[in-house]
């Protein structure tokens, strides 16, 4: 009886999450549709509440936006967009930090969460996978003795949170491990083990 019911829950938890988490992001993606008219609404038009179309929506405007910034004219709006938001004092700070933060992780030339380490937290000797974000820069390299790199540590199971530290780079591990085998184990409490790719070019060259 007990071995049907852990089958049964292996089988029922992976798919009640997924939906979950999907559920939750479309709803949050059709609130876009609050920005449509009351008379072109789809419950208007079509007489019946279809849930994604405020996703599709959404993604659809994402693209559009990326398609007319890709030219000149579309980044000369932008600069005026942005020479707008510079005189509001308030929003300029909001507005300048936030983007420089997301121009950072969506570049595909910066470093930003691109490398999973291993480093020693909260203490010497025990361990944990953490996320380069970054050089130390600033007034912050005039205090340290030797090279530090910008260490993000998530938390488990929810990797949103997390700890900001400096170490240096010698007390660090760059590890063979992307990114999201990294995020599984920290999600998972050390569940789901990445693969080892010594060991299995080891087992290879056994066979």
């Amino acid at each position: 009886m007990k071995k049907y019911f852990v089958t049964g829950l292996l089988i029922w938890v992976p798919l009640v999450i997924t939906g979950w988490v999907l559920a939750l992001i479309v709803r949050t993606m059709d609130q876009s549709l609050l920005l449509v008219p009351d008379e072109w609404q789809p419950e208007q038009l079509l007489g019946t509440h279809i849930p994604g179309i405020g996703m599709v929506l959404t993604l659809l405007v994402v693209f559009l936006t990326g398609l007319v910034t890709a030219n000149i004219v579309g980044q000369r709006l932008i600069l005026f967009w942005e020479g707008v938001l510079a005189r509001i004092p308030v929003v300029k700070s909001i507005y300048y930090n936030v983007k420089q933060v997301s121009d950072t992780l969506f570049s595909s030339s910066g470093e930003a969460f691109r490398k999973a380490l291993l480093v020693q937290y909260p203490r010497a000797g025990s361990w944990t996978i953490a996320f380069m974000a970054g050089q130390s820069s600033g007034d912050v390299v005039n205090h340290l003795g030797s090279e530090h790199i910008s260490v993000y540590v998530p938390t488990t199971p929810n990797p949103t949170s997390g700890f900001f530290l400096m170490m240096a780079k010698s007390e660090v591990i760059e590890l063979d491990m992307s990114v999201d085998e990294a995020l599984k184990y920290i999600i998972s409490m050390g569940v789901v083990a990445p693969s080892n790719p010594q060991s299995d070019s080891a087992s290879a060259r056994r066979r």
